[in-house]
């Protein structure tokens, strides 16, 4: 009897521990990394829900810029939430500010984080190594995010020593206006991490849809061969670009037809995503480069930021 009850405890005490394993993390510290247009936007939506937020990059100059591009961001917020209510509208920048804070030094602030999102530059070698200088200094609970667009989730997650609690949110910009995030899964991701990077993206307001991680996730896999697709229309003379933009917004009910939606996101942006998705399948027709956009990146014409891509910008 006394074995019995011994071994009742014993698988009660083992039952609970699993339980607590098994139990979702609740992020409340986020330490976003890269103060640009995305990081920032990740860092303003998170600081807006409550969460405690340190923005990092690598100058004081750059999180100057990034914090000035919140507050106008956040006044543009509150012209809409709180048209009629213009006190409320203050308080609400107020905390949100106040929930917001910047560091130049990644490894002084993750040693006190729930989740780390990476929004750096789109280079393999480079978001390899700040994951696995991060790796170090990091709790064991913490989890590692990346707002990559176009890179393997999985390599990335491979520069660490938390796979399991390594991750996708893919972003969209402009990050406070946009509702989509993508939550990417590896096969080494716990179903742990994934549901608790479900319930951050839900927490902080947007709308998360899951996948594999598979090249481009779901949006830019379908997005990114239809502009290449276009691009290759154009270039065997089938039709003009002008025709091939008006046809998709007035035939499809696209906001941008392919051509201006290239200038907008970047030449440069999207050859970067097509070379390095040529290169892991390099047999796909989909993937295949493009003379002309390689080109017109060649040519620095990167679209609307250089002041001409497909299209002349004034």
């Amino acid at each position: 009897m006394a074995f019995a009850t011994r071994h009742f405890v014993r698988t009660a005490a083992s039952s609970a521990a699993a339980t607590a394993a098994a139990k979702k993390l609740v992020v409340k510290h986020v330490t976003v990394i890269g103060g640009g247009l995305m990081g920032a936007g990740i860092a303003q939506v998170a600081a807006a829900s409550g969460h405690t937020v340190v923005l990092v990059d690598q100058s004081d100059e750059i999180l100057k810029k990034s914090t000035k591009g919140i507050e106008e961001s956040l006044k543009r917020v509150t012209k809409k939430k709180f048209a009629d209510k213009p006190e409320a509208g203050a308080e609400f920048i107020e905390k949100t500010l106040k929930n917001l804070s910047t560091s130049t030094d990644a490894v002084a602030v993750v040693h006190s984080t729930d989740l780390v999102i990476e929004a750096i530059v789109e280079n393999q070698e480079i978001k390899n190594e700040l994951f696995k200088r991060l790796d170090k200094f990091a709790p064991e609970h913490t989890i590692f995010a990346s707002n990559t667009s176009s890179l393997q989730i999985t390599q990335l997650a491979n520069s660490t020593t938390r796979q399991d609690r390594f991750g996708g949110l893919h972003f969209f910009n402009p990050v406070p206006m946009m509702k989509l995030v993508e939550v990417i899964k590896t096969p080494m991701t716990s179903q742990k991490t994934f549901e608790s990077l479900v319930d951050f993206s839900k927490a902080v307001g947007k709308s998360p849809v899951s996948c594999k991680d598979t090249p481009g996730f779901i949006v830019n896999r379908l997005l990114v061969p239809y502009m290449m697709e276009a691009v290759r229309l154009f270039e065997r003379g089938d039709a003009s670009k002008e025709d091939i933009d008006v046809a998709m917004k007035l035939g499809a009910g696209y906001p941008m037809g392919p051509f201006e939606l290239l200038d907008y996101v970047g030449l440069d942006t999207s050859k970067y995503i097509i070379d390095g998705w040529h290169s892991l399948e390099p047999n796909n027709p989909l993937f295949a480069p493009s003379p002309l956009l390689n080109k017109l990146v060649q040519e620095k014409k990167l679209g609307k930021k250089t002041g001409e891509g497909f299209y002349k910008y004034k």
